[in-house]
């Protein structure tokens, strides 16, 4: 069987747990925020695990992750 390709967009936002979850940083983060209060902003700061129906196409993504 042939190697599989590692999906690199995937491979930068996504990190693989040690329960098998993946990581995921928040968006909404690059511009415009000076309409953003401080409490959006500051909580958008924290990772995030992915929602459990998106980590099968995640894992599909990186399959060497």
């Amino acid at each position: 069987m042939p190697k599989l390709k590692t999906n690199r967009g995937a491979a930068k936002r996504f990190a693989r747990t040690a329960s098998g979850g993946f990581k995921r940083n928040a968006s909404h983060r690059r511009h415009i925020l000076t309409k953003k209060s401080t409490k959006r902003k500051r909580q958008l700061r924290h990772s995030h695990l992915l929602h459990k129906a998106d980590c099968r196409a995640a894992q599909r993504m990186l399959p060497y992750c």
